[in-house]
């Protein structure tokens, strides 16, 4: 990477005021659902997230049921599909920030479209097997990580500063409403089709948010570009060191580092724990899955309230304990299904509510303190510290399983957990008041906002 010094100033990365709020808070919400171009992006992004989250689920269960993988061959293949995080991330941040993001959306909805109907048309061929699995995900989770970066980044530019808290409690909702139905559906699907058509369904998501976001017309307000443009590593450089600079940004970082990489060992484990030890079938375990889905959605409506009540700092650092923590529960769980299932449905519940909880508070903490021209790769960058150590964890969950055991390697990786709540405990997040600190103080001179 070159020297900071060799590296152009950017004018997107000067902060932007906030434009004031106007009208009244219930106003804000009828103007967005006026506005048909955030209609195409929320439509889109929900049947995006829809048919990612199915897929999740059905990629793993096809090599599971149907190619009879055991647990190392399991953590790679999850590992392939999240390797384009680490390999990726950074890049997109730094390309998406100069380009339209509806251009980015719509190209990777076809792309993921393409790769699952091209494993569909391998498996009724009779060439499916896990080589094939291993190129779509990673194809998938290389597409994933364009769309999920561009989407961030154009809330910021197709939505007015007063309406964005609420128009990313609208998008948090539709993807906690795809967490419900998405394992459900690709559970179901494995469980009534045959594994050519339940990925072909998935595609089908894809193909629904390609034709929504395709119809955006409204001209993005993408950062100018001065002068020449600098070099990609240049603002690459520039997004790690605003992250690294600002200790909010930072300990999100970390923190994410330590949930994903501990999450993405535990649920290699857990995937072959459902139908190996407690003998449920492709769609329970969907519907298992499914069960973090009203939790997340219930999440998303304590999110607009408990910050501005106890303060963003306690709300983060709790709720990451007793989400985190509920999954200690999952290697005791033993006997028939009649017990074992509903409580499986209490413990995803309980997490995706303070998991999702912790995920919109601290997105709203991250927006606050980014600028407009800086956002995509902020997102890009926290994005590769927190989700880049996932192939190593999937990889980590799938050798512990295959040499511990599944309960224990459970059991080992959930405490693995309760990490991510303790360095947020120990960092200036957690001194957060009911205010969220202002991007227009010089980031290393924000105190922290009193409770």
């Amino acid at each position: 990477m070159p020297d900071a010094s060799s590296c152009p100033s950017s004018s997107s990365a000067s902060s932007s005021s906030p434009s004031s709020a106007s009208g009244s808070g219930r106003a804000v919400p009828q103007a967005l659902r006026r506005d048909a171009d955030f209609r195409r992006l929320w439509v889109g992004q929900t049947a995006s997230q829809l048919g990612e989250h199915a897929s999740l689920v059905v990629l793993p269960l096809i090599a599971i049921l149907t190619l009879d993988a055991d647990a190392g061959r399991l953590g790679v293949l999850r590992a392939v599909g999240q390797a384009p995080i680490l390999l990726f991330a950074l890049l997109v941040g730094a390309w998406v920030d100069r380009w339209r993001t509806r251009t980015v959306m719509v190209l990777a909805d076809l792309g993921r479209a393409l790769a699952l109907g091209g494993a569909a048309l391998a498996g009724l061929l009779g060439g499916l097997g896990m080589p094939v699995l291993f190129v779509v995900a990673f194809t998938v989770g290389t597409l994933s990580v364009f769309f999920d970066v561009a989407y961030q980044a154009s809330l910021v530019r197709l939505v007015e500063r007063d309406r964005l808290t609420w128009a990313t409690s609208a998008i948090e909702g539709s993807r906690s409403a795809a967490q419900i139905v998405g394992p459900a559906l690709g559970g179901a699907l494995m469980s009534l089709l045959s594994a050519p058509i339940a990925a072909a369904s998935c595609a089908v998501s894809f193909v629904l948010s390609f034709l929504s976001i395709r119809r955006i017309r409204r001209r993005e307000s993408v950062p100018e570009r001065s002068g020449r443009a600098p070099r990609v590593w240049c603002r690459i450089h520039e997004g790690l060191r605003f992250v690294a600079g600002d200790a909010y940004l930072r300990t999100v970082g970390l923190a994410s580092a330590a949930f994903q990489f501990s999450f993405a060992a535990m649920m290699t484990g857990y995937l072959l724990f459902l139908p190996r030890d407690l003998h449920l079938s492709g769609g329970v375990v969907g519907l298992t899955l499914a069960a973090t889905g009203p939790g997340a959605l219930l999440g998303s409506v304590l999110s607009a309230r408990l910050p501005g009540r106890f303060g963003h700092g306690v709300v983060l650092v709790s709720a990451a304990a007793l989400g985190d923590g509920v999954m200690l529960c999952v290697p005791a769980l033993r006997g028939p299904s009649a017990v074992t299932i509903p409580s499986l449905v209490a413990v995803n519940f309980v997490f995706g509510t303070f998991g999702q909880l912790v995920n919109v508070t601290v997105m709203a903490v991250r927006q606050a303190v980014t600028p407009d021209g800086m956002q995509g790769r902020v997102a890009a960058t926290i994005t590769f510290v927190g989700m880049g150590v996932t192939p190593l964890g999937s990889l980590l969950g799938g050798f512990l399983a295959g040499e511990w055991g599944l309960r224990t390697s459970l059991l080992v990786t959930a405490a693995g957990l309760t990490l991510s709540p303790a360095l947020m405990a120990l960092s200036p997040l957690a001194r957060l008041g009911r205010e969220l600190p202002s991007r227009d103080v010089p980031r290393r001179h924000r105190p922290p906002p009193p409770g």
